[in-house]
């Protein structure tokens, strides 16, 4: 085959096909001198594919390999300095070498070539292959003219006829250039088929997209006229312009404020449903009340959380003295915090005596972690809706607690202090307690379902934190969701402390006096803490407080004294009149069988005074004292261990038959219950029996089995600071609940000798004098 040296031009984003005419738009200079160059000679010029489109200056590595050899019929310079040319394509060719460093215009050497020929049996079935794909395609485009289809059905050479077909269609350039390499005509026309029936599918489904937009467009516009028609029927009919700029101002506010998409599509139907309403119906009423309430919760606005640990750690020392488990836990999830991203919110419930600070602590948690804070006093709550909400087709129906608290704080992760939460109750309104379970799961809360709403809200970005006076009030089922913090109560040490930095300072305040006015001795706050107070918070101690300040304030109008006021024990005798109670109330003798035990309550711990008398009788046991199932049966426990260990103790096992036992608990008005009076009600039984007075300076708990062993009892804390509080030396306690002696204050071990006991045995031991003790008392006496 012969070579030729013909004019280069390359081409960006066009492949020239033989037989095709095609008209060319040149700008850059070497491509116009070489149509010039073309022009003054045999019009022939070489046309090849760019492969990199972008490349204005290409280099023989940028060109294809095979290009087409074209005849410049026309050419035509425009305005602008561009040049537009019609070139026929006449054959493929290959380029061999290329030289584009010329100044002028760039030359190719290229080598013409023929396909390899197919038999033409086979030429027909491949051409009617290919010409039923291009009818089939242009029935769908609608914009090949029949006289086209006919002109190249009329073509009977198989190459003239696939380089026409293929000249048709916006392939791209990549398969354009692959139908221009391929020399095997049979396969070459296979791939078109493909290629068209490719075309084919795409142009078939951008035709139904185009349709369906088509008439999602009209049915919008159908919806637009018809609103447009009701807006005008309403304002005929006098109806107030604001119902529409309200409904505006819902779908606004739907834009700005980017719901969850099952809010947003429940939002935009109910939106739908308000516009088809009279806007002075109940119902529609309803459903801006609806719409209102799901646009007014923070669904995306959260507290940027603080993460330095030294400041929370101040700020929660600086509110609370103490504490010192609370505060631990609190730090532990601020760290835990930092490192993670999102932590699932803890649920803490606070328990401890009225007064301590709970509620108070949580506050304090809010501005440590610096959320928002917000508070729900579930006391006496007994309707489950106050919890979940009422369902919609109530009349007044409204969300619940939680979701109306969430709204009024405006952000979704807040502290959260469901207060009193052992004092909810049942009736036939539902269980608040079993609702409360969805909200205090970790598991479950992040999908709260709100009977209004109907819709999920995320509660698990909360830190909730619960306080209860006890614990046996709340269900097992709640307690099981919530991590427990036990705050029993505070030794005097702390309650002068807390007085000293946070109470006095707050009623001074509080009362209109200053700093400089008034001041309370060491000995004053004690003899108040001690003789005016008894209690494990200081609540009282605050109330107490705040009369001497009363009265400090009302000398102050008076002038019936001059500033600083000092108060010691006597004006606090003067200002709060008689001691209301008896500091160190244990016994100043060794009775016979009068012990000193120690119960638990809800206000703390307290001293429980045993007495038994022996009567001649027919052997009764007679309890008083209004107790509880639970202390009269370790009183007939302790009976029957006496009887039991009689000869052991030194008693008369028939002693039963003449002695009446008479098992009382002084202040009888006060309902007492709880397993932990066994040993002490047993000792009191050995005292009265065997005559040994007991120690008066010994105060015991611990519950008692028939055979004598001690077992475990609860609220060991409360109850010791109780028998500080009343002056005991020694406290008897069962040895297993020594894991328990870590939690009671330094300061309050210093003062009172704890005592492990495992056996009644060991009890008595350490309680009972000898007999000739009580006498030897008499005597000093």
């Amino acid at each position: 085959m012969a070579v030729l040296t013909l004019p280069l031009i390359p081409l960006r984003d066009m492949v020239l096909f033989p037989h095709m005419v095609a008209p060319l738009f040149v700008g850059r200079k070497k491509s116009i001198r070489a149509l010039s160059a073309a022009m003054n000679g045999d019009r022939r010029v070489f046309l090849i594919a760019q492969t990199e489109a972008d490349v204005d200056d290409p280099e023989e590595k940028d060109l294809a390999e095979i290009g087409c050899v074209g005849r410049v019929l026309q050419l035509l310079k425009l305005p602008d300095g561009t040049v537009k040319a019609l070139v026929e394509g006449e054959g493929r060719a290959r380029m061999l070498a290329c030289d584009e460093d010329r100044e002028d215009y760039g030359r190719a050497d290229v080598e013409l070539f023929t396909e390899t020929g197919v038999q033409p049996s086979e030429a027909q079935a491949l051409m009617r292959a290919v010409m039923e794909s291009y009818r089939e395609y242009a029935n769908l485009n609608r914009k090949t003219s029949s006289e086209t289809l006919d002109a190249i059905a009329a073509i009977q050479d198989p190459v003239h006829f696939t380089d026409a077909v293929s000249a048709q269609f916006s392939f791209k350039i990549v398969d354009k250039q692959q139908l221009l390499e391929t020399e095997d005509l049979a396969e070459r026309m296979l791939l078109l088929v493909n290629l068209i029936r490719t075309e084919t599918e795409i142009f078939s489904m951008d035709q139904k997209i185009r349709t369906r937009v088509k008439r999602q467009m009209e049915k919008n516009q159908r919806h637009y006229y018809l609103n447009e028609q009701i807006r005008a029927i309403r304002k005929e009919m006098g109806d107030a312009e604001d119902t529409l700029e309200e409904i505006e101002g819902l779908e606004r506010r739907l834009e700005e404020k980017q719901p969850p998409e099952e809010a947003i599509v429940r939002v935009r139907s109910e939106i739908r449903k308000l516009k088809m309403m009279p806007p002075m119906s109940a119902e529609a009423t309803v459903v801006r009340n609806y719409v209102d309430w799901i646009l007014s919760l923070p669904w995306n606005e959260i507290s940027e959380l603080s993460s330095d640990l030294d400041a929370a750690e101040d700020v929660l020392d600086e509110d609370h003295y103490g504490l010192e488990k609370p505060k631990e836990r609190i730090l532990e999830y601020l760290a835990v915090q930092t490192l993670v991203q999102k932590i699932k919110g803890p649920i803490l419930c606070l328990v401890g005596p009225p007064g301590v600070g709970k509620t108070s602590l949580a506050r304090s948690v809010a501005r440590a972690t610096g959320r928002k804070y917000v508070r729900l006093s579930l006391g006496g709550v007994r309707d489950e809706a106050e919890i979940r909400g009422h369902r919609r087709t109530y009349i007044g129906a409204m969300p619940g607690k939680i979701i109306q608290s969430l709204k009024k704080v405006g952000t979704r992760n807040p502290v959260f202090c469901l207060d009193e939460v052992d004092k909810m109750s049942m009736d036939f309104r539902g269980d608040p307690s079993a609702a409360l379970l969805e909200v205090l799961d970790p598991e479950q809360n992040a999908t709260f379902s709100d009977h209004y709403l109907d819709l999920d809200y995320d509660l698990s970005e909360i830190l909730f934190i619960t306080t209860a006076n006890t614990l046996h009030n709340i269900p097992l089922p709640l307690q099981d969701r919530m991590e427990i913090i036990r705050i029993p109560g505070y030794t005097e040490i702390e309650k002068y402390n807390i007085a000293m930095e946070h109470l006095i300072p707050k009623q001074i305040e509080q009362h209109g006096l200053v700093l400089s006015q008034i001041h309370f001795t060491r000995n004053a706050l004690y003899h108040i803490i001690r003789y005016h107070t008894r209690e494990a918070g200081v609540r009282n101690l605050e109330r107490q407080l705040a009369a001497v300040c009363r009265k400090v304030a009302r000398d102050l109008v008076r002038e019936r004294g001059k500033a600083p006021f000092s108060i010691d024990v006597a004006a606090v005798r003067k200002y709060l009149g008689v001691d209301q109670y008896r500091f160190g109330s244990v016994e100043k003798e060794h009775f016979v069988g009068t012990v000193t035990g120690l119960a638990w309550t809800q206000v703390g711990g307290e001293l429980l005074t045993i007495e038994t008398v022996l009567m001649p009788g027919k052997g009764e046991v007679t309890v008083t004292g209004k107790l509880g199932d639970v202390m009269k049966e370790s009183a007939r426990a302790a009976v029957s261990y006496v009887r039991f260990k009689s000869e052991a103790l030194g008693i008369d096992p028939d002693f039963y038959k003449e002695k009446d036992l008479h098992i009382h608990f002084p202040e009888g008005a006060i309902p007492k219950d709880g397993p932990s009076a066994g040993i002490a009600i047993c000792t009191a039984l050995v005292s009265s029996l065997t005559g040994r007075p007991v120690d008066r300076n010994v105060a015991m708990t611990g519950e008692i089995t028939l055979r004598g062993r001690a077992l475990p009892i609860g609220g060991l804390r409360e109850k010791v600071l109780a028998a500080h509080r009343g002056g005991i030396d020694r406290v008897l306690y069962p040895a297993e609940n020594e894991k328990d002696i870590k939690e009671i204050p330094s300061s309050v071990l210093k003062k009172v000798r704890m005592i492990a006991v495992s056996h009644m045995d060991e009890v008595l031991e350490q309680a009972l004098l000898p007999a000739e003790q009580q006498k030897k008392s008499k005597k000093k006496k």
